[in-house]
């Protein structure tokens, strides 16, 4: 029987990339798309590029109601409006992978200073699973509720968190530096996304108080077994979608380029969808698709790496099928490959 699967906000960005993967996923039917667009605009008006492959329209549903007809439901909705949704989603059978940074955190008090709320489930935050599969993912096959990864946070963490489960950066002094594709803000329209404003143009933007800087950070210190802190920069580039991070680490001991790749090698060969790379990797090597790629040099005395993905596929969509495979049991790979 296929596995019936809902979107709760099925007009952004993240949501047409997920639709996409379901559609040619051979375990699923895609049961529900929700939206408060007035009129229950047939998907197709929302997304044309989806006109003749998915005949469903958009309704304005409760949780519950939306429950009552999926098996898992994919939660692409607003900060702090997840967490509302969420518990009468658990509550109604239904296992749950969110999109937003509502369950990222675990700490209901980081999340009320760096997203100026309170959280509305702090409950749920002890049993919400971070979805990165490449540190978490026994806990995510038995978990029903599955925090999908920011796509900043996804491109540090990977990078980095092998180099400190190993010991060979120290936890101090990181930095990191990344640029993205205009998709990672959103469909909704801003002044700075527009046009005229940001193509031709590099910026960075929120500078020192990024809300992705304390997801980096405790994924990292989970891994390091003690605190890390980073510096965390990211910038805006005029591209539709990618992520390149690069981030700066002091050594801890002495290690070879040649070494230091070779740990991440190891490191990830379980791990399907990172690609440990010599070369420099661009950010089109990994557009559409849900692979991250990997590097690490040795420069003056310092280690640097880089890291390149797709914001809307291993950053966002791609992430959230790879976690929806694992929780019902499937072959991690299907429909990402």
């Amino acid at each position: 029987m296929a596995i019936r699967a809902g979107i709760m906000g099925a007009t952004g960005y993240s949501a047409l990339e997920l639709l996409r993967y379901l559609l040619r996923h051979p375990e699923v039917e895609i049961a529900v798309l929700t939206s408060r667009q007035e009129g229950n605009p047939h998907i197709a008006a929302v997304h044309p590029s989806l006109a003749g492959r998915l005949d469903l329209c958009c309704e304005n549903l409760e949780p519950e109601a939306v429950a009552a007809r999926c098996d898992v439901v994919f939660c692409c909705l607003p900060h702090g409006v997840t967490a509302q949704v969420v518990p009468r989603l658990l509550e109604a059978g239904a296992r749950v992978v969110d999109l937003s940074a509502d369950f990222r955190l675990k700490n209901a008090e980081v999340y009320r200073q760096w997203y100026g709320k309170e959280h509305q489930a702090p409950q749920l935050l002890p049993q919400a699973v971070y979805g990165l599969p490449e540190l978490y993912r026994e806990p995510i096959r038995s978990t029903r509720l599955v925090a999908n990864p920011g796509c900043y946070p996804t491109s540090a963490i990977l990078a980095l968190a092998p180099l400190l489960k190993r010991g060979a950066i120290r936890p101090e002094g990181i930095i990191v530096d990344s640029k993205s594709g205009v998709s990672g803000a959103g469909r909704q329209p801003k002044l700075t996304t527009l046009y005229p404003e940001c193509n031709e143009s590099v910026s960075a933007y929120n500078v020192g108080r990024h809300r992705h800087t304390p997801e980096i950070e405790q994924v990292l210190s989970e891994a390091a077994g003690g605190a890390v802190e980073v510096v965390f920069t990211p910038h805006l580039i005029p591209m539709d979608r990618g992520i390149l991070s690069t981030v700066y680490a002091q050594p801890q001991g002495q290690a070879s380029e040649e070494e230091l790749l070779e740990l991440l090698r190891e490191f990830y060969r379980p791990h399907p969808f990172v690609r440990v790379v010599e070369h420099l990797p661009a950010t089109k090597d990994t557009a559409g698709t849900n692979f991250c790629d990997l590097t690490v040099r040795v420069v003056r005395g310092r280690v640097l790496g880089i890291s390149c993905l797709d914001n809307l596929g291993k950053g966002a969509a791609g992430a959230a099928v790879q976690n929806m495979n694992l929780m019902f049991g499937l072959e991690e790979t299907t429909a990402l490959l």
